[in-house]
């Protein structure tokens, strides 16, 4: 078999209910990467948050964080590294309208950055729960431009919200809704999205577009679906995003889904 390119997201598709990654899923996954092929995570989530995962399957590939406005290997230099941001004053100017916005918490992050204006225990993991002084988003400790940006909004105003910041700052980013029961949004340089940080993959190790493999479940993984040649969406996916899809896998993430349509994919069992 041809050497493939399995783009995996992490949450809703490599890990199941509890944010974990089962025995199964790391085994096909070892299993895959000694075969030959190159296993990638792409994801949505800063790499603060998702190098445990990375160190926890053993990889040694590439990773693209940030809905991919950023791909680097972990803990290395690598000559190829790269980030994509906006400007900063996009931050400032959010954080100056955040009462009439309805938002209530404002994050802005880069690959060694995170900082955010409030404490917040909304979801574990992803908004600081304590912040030190130079942990705080203001103007002094914001001194380089933003991969991406995160926003707990208030339920009620999100549409009004969306509508607001596409018209302020539409021409230079992005404005994605999470799916998920709490009301987040995400911003991200203009034009971004996972088919970016695919594509990087691709060309940086000469895979061919059709031997690409790539699994997502939200509608952040909807352009890297669409780009792959073969995109498979999970069984736990969202409607919209099975319409673009390849194939479905039979089982969600709870049940190790991706785990057992890879393993008879690349026939590894």
């Amino acid at each position: 078999m041809e050497q493939k390119l399995i783009a995996i997201d992490l949450d809703g598709t490599t890990l199941n209910e509890n944010s974990q990654i089962t025995p199964k899923t790391k085994e096909v996954l070892t299993k895959a990467t000694a075969a030959g092929h190159i296993v990638s995570i792409v994801t949505g989530r800063p790499n603060r948050i998702s190098e445990n995962y990375y160190d926890f399957l053993g990889l040694k590939s590439p990773m693209i964080n940030f809905n991919g406005a950023v791909g680097h290997i972990p803990h290395q230099t690598w000559d190829k590294e790269y980030a994509l941001t906006f400007n900063r004053d996009i931050a400032f100017e959010i954080l100056a309208a955040k009462e009439q916005l309805g938002i209530k918490v404002v994050a802005a992050e880069g690959k060694n950055m995170a900082l955010a204006d409030v404490p917040n225990t909304v979801i574990d993991d992803f908004f600081p729960v304590t912040l030190k002084a130079n942990e705080v988003l203001n103007k002094i400790n914001l001194q380089e431009n933003p991969s991406a940006m995160t926003m707990l909004v208030d339920k009620l105003q999100l549409p009004k919200t969306v509508s607001a910041l596409e018209e302020n700052f539409g021409d230079k980013i992005n404005v994605g809704v999470w799916g998920g029961p709490n009301p987040i949004l995400e911003l991200s340089p203009k034009g971004v999205n996972k088919a970016h940080g695919v594509k990087f993959l691709a060309d940086t190790f000469k895979i061919d577009r059709k031997n690409i493999l790539a699994f997502g479940d939200e509608h952040n993984d909807a352009e890297m679906i669409d780009y792959a040649g073969w995109g498979v969406v999970m069984q736990n996916g969202t409607d919209k995003l099975k319409v673009l899809a390849n194939d479905i896998t039979p089982l969600t993430n709870k049940e190790d889904g991706l785990a057992h349509y890879l393993e008879e994919y690349l026939k590894l069992a």
